[in-house]
C-alpha cells in the first residue's frame, strides 16, 4: 500500500504516523510537506496530530489552506482515502471535506489520557477488522477536541451511518463521565458520505504494538491495508 503523510508546520505526530503505517505494511509512507503542491500517485492519505501552525487564529484554520490541500481534496473527491488524526481531523473540518467543527474542550483544559471508544460500525475501510459495538481504547491528547454540528447536520450524520466511533465507558455505555471534551454525540470520529474520509480526536497510530501499552489501534491501519487488497 503506497501512503502519504502530510506534516504542516508544528505538527508532532508525523513520525508516529510513519512508522504504524510502514510497521503494518511494509512499505514506508512518503512524507509530503505543506507547501508541496502535488502528490506523488499513492493509495492512502494520513493528516497527523499535532498544532499544526501553533492553532494560530483556530484550531486547523490555517493548514486547512496549505498548498497542498487543494490536491488532498482533488484525490478526496477522487476516491482515495484519507485520515486526519487529532489535529488532522480539525484540518479536514477546516477544509470543508468533513462537516461540523472541533472547539474547545468542555472543560477548558487539555486532555491527555486513554479513553474507551465503541466501533459503531463495522462494514467501513476504517473499521473492517474491527466489531460492531467492539469497546476498544485508544490514547487522546488534545485541547480542541469538543465536535459540534448543528442539529440538522448531526440528524444526517446519525441517519446516514457516518458516526464511527464514540466515547464510552469500558462497558460500551454512551455516558456524559464518559466523554473527555463534550462532544455532541459523544462523537469521536466520523466519516463523509461517500466512505473514503475519516476524522477522528483519539491516536490509534500510539497503540499498534504491546510495546507501546496495547495493539487496539492496530486494527484501524489492518482495516485499511484489508480494504485497498
Amino acid at each position: 500500500m503506497k501512503s502519504a503523510v502530510i506534516t504542516f508546520p508544528a505538527s508532532n505526530c508525523d513520525r508516529d504516523m510513519i512508522v504504524a503505517l510502514e510497521k503494518i505494511t511494509g512499505q514506508r509512507p512518503v512524507s509530503v510537506w505543506h507547501g508541496n503542491a502535488e502528490l506523488p500517485d499513492v493509495d492512502f492519505i494520513a493528516l497527523p496530530g499535532g498544532f499544526s501552525f501553533g492553532d494560530y487564529l483556530r484550531a486547523g484554520a490555517m493548514a486547512a489552506r496549505s498548498p497542498i490541500m487543494a490536491e488532498v481534496i482533488k484525490r478526496a473527491e477522487a476516491g482515495v482515502p484519507v485520515v486526519g488524526i487529532c489535529n488532522g481531523f480539525q484540518v479536514l473540518t477546516e477544509a470543508g471535506l468533513l462537516p461540523g467543527a472541533l472547539m474547545r474542550n468542555a472543560g477548558l483544559q487539555f486532555v491527555c489520557r486513554d479513553v474507551h471508544l465503541r466501533v459503531e460500525r463495522a462494514d467501513t475501510s476504517f473499521t473492517n477488522k474491527y466489531s460492531r459495538g467492539q469497546v476498544i481504547r485508544i490514547p487522546v491528547a488534545h485541547h480542541d477536541g469538543n465536535y459540534f454540528a448543528d442539529g440538522e447536520t448531526m440528524s444526517r450524520l446519525e441517519g446516514d451511518g457516518q458516526v464511527l466511533f464514540r466515547y464510552c465507558d469500558s462497558k460500551g455505555a454512551i455516558t456524559p463521565e464518559a466523554n473527555p471534551n463534550g462532544s455532541r454525540g459523544n462523537i469521536a470520529g466520523i466519516i463523509n458520505k461517500r466512505g473514503n474520509v475519516l476524522g477522528m480526536m483519539p491516536h490509534p497510530e500510539r497503540l499498534i504494538e504491546p510495546a507501546l501499552g496495547g495493539t487496539d489501534g492496530r486494527n484501524f491501519f489492518e482495516s485499511i491495508l484489508n480494504a485497498l487488497n
